[in-house]
């Protein structure tokens, strides 16, 4: 499934062609250039390696700066990888860019959701809490987590406090609503994971 790799710069909405507002999630997608493409011979699988964005090369490692020394001057801010059944049509260093999605077919989106930090029961898992008058005294805590002489101890896999967010999250079957191949942005219909500026990876839905 080839993709790319993006930014994702925020929320708006748009008029479709009978007059209806639609939501839509702005995401910069590209333009993304091949660093290595990899097949079943050399590496087991067939693959495209691309890099997205620019970082100074002084900010770059070695070991990385050798990797990309195919790609003269491409100092990309991260790197990742599509499988394809087929890649003998690519080569390194080429540009790939949002003319390949269409409006109107679906895609999947990957980002990393907004951290929030250590929570409680109530953020965390949407437990309802306990009564808010009568004099309650356990308006946001978990209850009982186990028993008390046998086991003697809290049952694995108990929802529980804890960090919460800032991880990967996938949304599949969301719409193109729109493509700007001039500013290299994609519109999709609803919301997608992470924060504004956050890096987002869209793939072509099969």
């Amino acid at each position: 499934m080839l993709g790319l790799i993006g930014k994702k710069l925020g929320m708006t909405l748009i008029f479709d062609e009978h007059g209806m507002v639609v939501p839509v999630t702005v995401i910069q997608a590209g333009p993304c250039r091949v660093t290595q493409i990899k097949t079943v011979k050399k590496d087991g699988y067939n693959a495209l390696q691309v890099g997205f964005g620019h970082r100074k090369e002084k900010n770059l490692t070695k070991p990385v700066l050798g990797h990309l020394a195919k790609v003269k001057g491409f100092c990309p801010e991260t790197l990742g990888e599509f499988r394809l059944d087929d890649v003998s049509s690519y080569e390194v260093g080429q540009e790939i860019k949002v003319e390949i999605f269409t409006p109107g077919e679906p895609v999947v989106v990957r980002g990393i959701t907004k951290g929030r930090g250590f929570q409680g029961v109530v953020k965390r898992h949407r437990f309802a809490g306990g009564d808010e008058g009568h004099g309650c005294d356990s308006k946001r805590v978990p209850g009982s987590v186990g028993s008390s002489s046998d086991p003697s101890r809290v049952w694995k896999n108990m929802r529980l406090p804890g960090h919460f967010g800032n991880t990967a999250q996938k949304v599949r079957n969301l719409k193109v609503a729109k493509v700007d191949s001039e500013h290299s942005y994609l519109f999709v219909k609803g919301a997608v994971p992470g924060a504004s500026s956050g890096l987002v990876t869209v793939w072509k839905k099969k």
